[in-house]
């Protein structure tokens, strides 16, 4: 058989991102996928009743259209159909003690937070940040082991500000820069959306920068469903000549002289590569399974593959709407993904409980409803809404409040947990409970039997603490994309920058092989 130049194992988001680069450059591509269909958790389907389309994992792309991937693929991924669709607001927060939105205008923000009593304090922290915005996004797309990232870095810490601002934690960001308790429910929740809690180490500095980021890109999702993102890249792959297959188990990753020259499927058929096996798994699949007893992997290199380490999980509503939610602040029907939250205090208790076992007493829900910009997501006067908890626990072994008899996320344990949380939604948006026409939940049992990435049921690949981020991730001894093996590439969410929708993995990979 012809070998392939590239061999990709998974076809995640940036798994195909790096393919579409490389087969834009000539590159003969093959993308193998265990699941029916490419994607990973980017995927749509109708899940509650026919014509609701509903955004099953992953939702709206703001990472992904700010990034580099997309500034250089975009032109052609339009052309082959892929629209995004921009909400008025791209976020805010329902409070008892009040309700903000957040825009992508920056004069609007500031009058959002001077109404609050925090317009000074509000512009200061921008400002005060604007000349790190582009290193630390040039970054955000770098191989952190390079040459240039390590210049990069070494300006940034220069600056005692920068460096202090890198340890804080969201909590102390915002007591330290706010008095609002409505301003600081509003950007405090988004350190969930990164993999941290507000009282982690670092997660001021991402609470700072989705702000920033979030502001320039938007919320945008794709017209007919996220999945839309991943069935073009598939075909910009497929017109540059490169194939992806689907339903294809691969078993183990093969060396010849310590390289990585191909790989054996589960059912013995060899596929070999000519330049590169790319790997979109997680680090203990990659050493512990697919290069299983390799002498060329470093001892040290297995064992901190064995202690590769999970975060928290995540609860997904799905509801089918006989008509779209109404808040008392009207502004919010206009929101990407605004969050309910009884507050910064709420959200570290909810976080804590979730760390420890517990089903959160109040969680913090991030309420989409994409049927409000994209009309196709729903039938008529319906709509779709998606209701995302970060601060679950994989297994539950208690229940915070004492109401939910848990130990595992058994069908009772959802259902009691889908009601707290709808009892929860109608403070701030009433008619939701009695407008369900259909639901279905998604636990992070299901997260684990849907993609072995998420592990026991973390939508970001493993966590995102401070010991297991930037150059520890994946592991220490071997950080970012390269592995100890000549021609054998890492991608994906347990790879820098991690988290989310965002292609950056792919295209840093694609970068270095293309020079």
């Amino acid at each position: 058989m012809d070998a392939w130049d590239a061999v990709i194992v998974g076809s995640g988001h940036n798994a195909l991102v790096a393919g579409a680069f490389l087969a834009r450059d000539g590159w003969r591509v093959l993308v193998l996928e265990e699941h029916d269909r490419p994607g990973g958790l980017v995927r749509t389907e109708e899940l509650t009743l026919p014509g609701f389309k509903h955004d099953v994992y992953a939702s709206a792309h703001p990472l992904f259209t700010a990034g580099p991937a997309y500034a250089a693929l975009a032109p052609e991924l339009t052309e082959l159909g892929l629209e995004y669709r921009r909400p008025r607001y791209w976020s805010g927060v329902a409070t008892p003690e009040g309700s903000a939105v957040l825009s992508t205008d920056p004069g609007e923000n500031l009058a959002e937070a001077e109404r609050l009593g925090d317009g000074p304090a509000f512009a200061a922290l921008l400002k005060d940040f604007e000349p790190h915005v582009g290193p630390v996004f040039e970054l955000l797309g770098a191989e952190l082991r390079s040459r240039e990232s390590a210049r990069t870095i070494k300006k940034l810490f220069e600056d005692r500000g920068f460096a202090q601002l890198f340890t804080l934690t969201a909590r102390d960001l915002l007591t330290q820069t706010f008095t609002s308790p409505v301003l600081k429910a509003a950007l405090a929740p988004w350190a969930l959306h990164l993999g941290r809690g507000p009282d982690e180490a670092n997660s001021g500095l991402w609470v700072l920068l989705c702000q920033i980021a979030l502001g320039m890109a938007g919320m945008p999702t794709p017209a007919g469903g996220s999945e839309r993102l991943v069935q073009v890249l598939a075909e910009l792959i497929t017109k540059h000549g490169g194939t992806v297959r689907t339903g294809t188990k691969v078993e183990r990753i093969l060396l010849k002289d310590g390289h990585a020259r191909g790989v054996r499927l589960a059912d013995g058929e060899v596929v070999h590569a000519r330049r590169a096996v790319l790997a979109s798994v997680n680090p203990d699949q990659l050493y512990l399974e697919l290069l299983a007893d390799e002498q060329v992997v470093p001892p040290t290199i297995r064992a901190q593959a064995g202690r590769y380490r999970y975060g928290r999980g995540c609860f997904v509503l799905h509801l089918a709407l006989s008509e779209p939610p109404r808040f008392d602040d009207e502004r919010l029907h206009g929101a990407g993904e605004p969050h309910l939250t009884g507050g910064l205090d709420a959200l570290s208790r909810s976080v804590n409980e979730a760390t420890r076992g517990l089903l959160p007493a109040e969680p913090t829900v991030a309420f989409d409803v994409p049927s409000n910009v994209d009309s196709s997501r729903a039938p008529a006067g319906k709509a779709t809404a998606r209701l995302q908890l970060l601060d679950v626990p994989t297994h539950p072994r208690g229940d915070a409040a004492g109401e939910i008899d848990a130990d595992g996320w058994t069908p009772g344990v959802k259902a009691a947990f889908a009601d707290r949380v709808l009892a929860q939604v109608a403070r701030y948006a009433p008619n939701v409970p009695g407008s369900v026409l259909g639901m279905h939940l998604v636990a992070p049992d299901d997260l684990a039997r849907a993609n072995r990435n998420c592990g026991p049921g973390d939508p970001f690949g493993g966590s995102h603490d401070l010991a297991q981020s930037y150059l520890f991730r994946p592991l220490p001894g071997q950080p970012s994309h390269r592995t100890p093996v000549p021609g054998l590439w890492m991608l994906g969410a347990a790879t820098w920058p991690g988290h989310g929708v965002n292609g950056a993995s792919g295209y840093i990979v694609a970068r270095a092989l293309l020079g």
